[in-house]
């Protein structure tokens, strides 16, 4: 919830939500004045490598949050195996009994669940839901959760759309303001997972993004694969590094906006970039609150020297492509503060010509760098540099180039002032609660003291704690008024401060000051413990919520035993395609059914333009004929991003298309699958694997939306075969498919790899796909091929097709009822080949149940694969699964 303004009431805060990824830097977000604090424990948080906390030491940062009325969100937003869901849900029912304010959850099955067993407990949408449209806000409400964390792609105008068609639900929405920023959508990034097994959606990042790529052109041939590649020249080779994000500047804006909470970024961070960047927007928005205010260059300086990759104000305030990248360097660029002019190799001391005034000091960081050449000096400055006609000396490890630029990286006297701001914190970044007390004398002489606080949330909490002492008659100096006043209103060492003061006595009685100030700190003792058990659900709530995951956990099937479900019908074969001569080759090769996406976005006429979105009319109409011809259903498919300007603008031709004979819809997130059935109540859906569908629970969510739908990518087999067992026993349950072929989709993201390239071709005119290719090429030399997607964004895809011809049997009989061929951005001679590959392959899966745990396919077969696919063929985590 906002926070609500100590210094203007009229005026309601956006909540200042901090990060820590360790006990040290959670004590520095509540020091530096944070509202909120967000942690992860051990197990299930999507930022595995930072340290974390243990159970003991989560439940020990909620009770020190909650005695400085600060609230505490645990993240449990990784997708979840079918196998772990009994311990998370254990996790989860621990959480909620300790008090803690909120979850963060990315698994759709895991926040059913504890929806149903755990109702209590506060549920927010982690941005890992790639959360981006209206109609994914409503779900998330249906869901039960109050607040969205909203993907970083959206502009502020796109969040203040979102929040006014959704202002009648009540729910919050959050937004980044600071850190890094990832380069594609998050929850549908494979980047890491595809080429080293470690999943993003299970917290296991490697960050390549943050790698060397070099951008490659070539021809492609008839079956879509390239040739004749040749890179094309770029001065900077982090291609897929973004800037980090800092709003700053934008805080007024963000503070009118409908947003109610301001997320930092850094569980990967150090306690004193907590505490310098916590800080800082802390005392930002209390100005604004207060009235007029201005951005701070001491206070901008303090942000670029606490971390920074150069800083950008991103998408939500429309900065992309260049703006936003930053492709010279993936790492902490530190505060510029000069350029080399010459270097003085007799002294071995570089000469500076400054810019600004900060001179740097001993133990200072510096880096030094040309930006025309490979390589860079970083060192810790250890002795005083000299300042001599406007010009900086400082001595060098080894000789740098005039036109280097240099950086300072760390700054000492920073460093010691977040020290001290974690050992005192400075004024007005503590945030000290409201206690009204009543002093009253009673008729036998004693003095009591009663009264109650307010939470940040301006929930009363009354302290029935009494403290009383006896005042005896005063024979000279009596205690009076004034002096019980001034003794009962200290507050200091506690988190309260005293509001009002309700003192009923004569003055006339005596009582040794010590006496007052027992009663006094006995109040406060109790006031905190008050406090804290005040954010503690009710015993009773505690007790239903663990019989009903007992009950849960006696209705689910165990893990081991028999797992594989009986196979019912046979084997469908679907197609992704994605031109009109795509689904004719593919109703002519027999498919099963033709999921179409067409590109309904006209070719922006410059980079950063988002494109003219154009009927689906025509090229569907053209398509369902096609398929009527043949006998074969069309499902509009549509894209893995779906933001509310595509969907207004395409789906008014929706129930027109049904009446022509369109089979159905099939979408991407759930927020697409609601606007679709707003649009057209009775059109099928189906989903496709944006919705990450990872265990049983995911899939029975879905049920009431999807009649089928598509199993992650990111199982295994033994996964799979579960996840299907369990569902089966929650009938009724959607059908199961499964990609099983085709360059997989690893990533979306709005930034345009193509504008890099010389010319910018591709944006006026789109070059012919069975002509052209360009990819990016990693440090291994696998060449991933770059797409453009709708408007300005882009597509990356595997560096390797994904192929799991032979293991039709296998997925058959643990009950996939449909297997999917990729072959967008393919020409049809590739969908003539896997048509026929797959349809001779699906038929030995009415060969027997032998034949369900081998590879099927014969060497000639595997050789005409590895001939038509592109980069060659790989199993995914269809065998191995991921690493864990």
């Amino acid at each position: 919830m906002p926070r609500p303004d100590p210094f203007r009431k009229t005026r309601t805060l956006p909540e200042l939500l901090a990060p820590a990824g360790s006990p040290e830097a959670f004590r520095a977000a509540i020091a530096a004045g944070a509202d909120a604090v967000y942690l992860s424990g051990k197990r299930f948080g999507a930022r595995r490598f930072a340290p974390n906390f243990t159970d003991a030491e989560i439940e020990e940062a909620i009770r020190l949050a909650h005695m400085h009325g600060v609230r505490v969100y645990v993240t449990v937003n990784t997708l979840v195996y079918d196998r772990e869901i009994p311990g998370v849900l254990e996790y989860l029912a621990w959480l909620y009994a300790a008090g803690v304010d909120a979850v963060l959850v990315q698994d759709t099955g895991i926040a059913a669940l504890a929806h149903e067993i755990i109702p209590g407990l506060t549920l927010h949408a982690s941005t890992q839901m790639t959360i981006h449209n209206s109609e994914g806000v409503r779900w998330a409400k249906e869901q039960g959760f109050s607040r969205v964390v909203l993907a970083r792609e959206l502009s502020l105008d796109e969040v203040r759309e979102i929040a006014d068609e959704t202002k009648d639900t009540g729910i919050g929405l959050e937004v980044f303001a600071h850190g890094a920023l990832c380069y594609g959508y998050s929850g549908q990034c494979l980047l890491s997972s595809v080429i080293g097994g470690r999943s993003g959606n299970r917290g296991m990042c490697a960050q390549p993004c943050r790698k060397p790529w070099t951008l490659v052109t070539g021809t492609v041939d008839e079956y879509g694969r390239p040739g004749r590649l040749r890179d094309l020249p770029a001065q900077d080779h982090y291609l897929l590094s973004p800037k980090d994000l800092c709003t700053y500047r934008h805080l007024p804006e963000l503070v009118q906006s409908p947003v109610v909470s301001l997320k930092i970024e850094g569980r990967m961070k150090s306690p004193e970039y907590v505490a310098v960047v916590v800080s800082t927007y802390r005392r930002a928005l209390d100005a604004i609150a207060a009235g007029p205010w201005q951005p701070s260059g001491a206070d901008e300086q303090d942000l670029l020297l606490a971390f920074n990759r150069g800083f950008t104000e991103g998408y939500l305030f429309g900065q992309r492509h260049g703006k936003l990248m930053g492709r010279d360097a993936p790492d902490n660029r530190g505060l510029r503060i000069g350029t080399v002019i010459r270097y003085d190799r007799d002294q071995s001391r570089a000469v500076i010509r400054p810019e600004g005034s900060l001179v740097p000091e001993p133990g200072d960081g510096l880096l030094v760098s040309h930006p025309d050449r490979q390589g860079e000096t970083g060192f810790a400055l250890n002795a005083q540099p000299e300042l001599f006609n406007g010009e900086l000396r400082m001595r060098v490890p080894r000789p740098v180039p005039a036109g280097s630029v240099v950086y300072l990286t760390s700054s000492r006297e920073l460093a010691a002032r977040a020290r001290q701001l974690l050992a005192k914190p400075g004024p007005g970044l503590s945030r000290p609660l409201p206690v009204d007390l009543t002093a009253r004398l009673t008729p036998d002489g004693k003095l009591v003291i009663s009264g109650s606080l307010e939470r940040p949330d301006g929930t009363m909490v009354p302290v029935p704690c009494r403290p009383e002492a006896v005042l005896a008659p005063a024979q000279s100096r009596p205690l009076t008024k004034e002096v019980l006043a001034k003794q009962l209103e200290k507050s200091g060492g506690t988190p309260f401060t005293v509001r009002s003061l309700s003192i009923e006595y004569d003055g006339t009685r005596f009582a040794p000051l010590a006496e007052i100030n027992r009663m006094r700190r006995e109040f406060f003792a109790a006031a905190t413990e008050h406090l804290v058990a005040s954010y503690l659900p009710a015993e009773p709530e505690v007790r239903r919520a663990r019989q009903r995951l007992a009950e849960e956990a006696s209705r689910s099937p165990g893990i081991s035993g028999n797992r594989i479900p009986a196979v019912t019908g046979p084997l469908r074969i679907g197609f992704y395609v994605d031109t009109i001569a795509g689904v004719r080759e593919a109703a002519a090769s027999g498919a099963g059914t033709i999921c179409f996406e067409p590109d309904l976005f006209l070719p922006p006429a410059a980079c950063g333009n988002e494109g003219t979105i154009i009927s689906p009319r025509p090229l569907l109409e053209e398509a369902i004929g096609i398929c009527r011809d043949a006998g074969v259903p069309l499902i509009w498919k549509l894209p893995r991003i779906t933001l509310d300007r595509f969907l207004k603008a395409v789906l008014p031709d929706l129930a027109g298309l049904v009446a022509q004979g369109l089979a159905g819809c099939r979408v991407e997130n759930p927020g697409a699958a609601r606007a679709v059935r707003a649009a057209c109540a009775g059109v099928p859906l189906s989903g496709s694997s944006g919705l990450n569908i990872f265990n049983h629970a995911a899939a029975v969510a879905a049920g009431p939306l999807f009649s089928l739908v598509t199993l992650s990518p990111e199982l295994s087999k033994d996964e799979i075969a579960l996840l299907i067992s369990r569902l089966r026993s929650r009938q009724p349950a959607p059908a199961c498919a499964l990609i099983v072929q085709g360059t997989s989709e690893v990533m979306v993201t709005e930034d345009c790899l193509r504008k890099l390239s010389a010319p910018c071709a591709g944006m006026t005119e789109e070059p012919d796909p069975t002509r052209r290719f360009m990819g990016i090429r990693d440090e291994s030399g696998q060449v991933f091929p770059v797409l453009r997607g709708s408007g300005c964004q882009t597509r990356i895809g595997n560096s390797r097709e994904l192929c799991l011809a032979g293991y039709l049997p296998a997925l058959h009989a643990a009950g996939i009822s449909e297997v999917v061929i990729d072959a967008r951005n393919r020409p049809p001679r590739y969908i003539r080949t896997m048509g026929r590959i797959y349809r001779d392959a699906a038929v030995v899966t009415g060969t027997g149940s032998e034949n369900a745990g081998k590879d099927v396919l014969s060497g000639p077969i595997k050789s005409g694969l590895k001939d038509s696919t592109l980069g060659g063929i790989t199993t995914g985590h269809y065998l191995r699964g991921l690493k864990e």
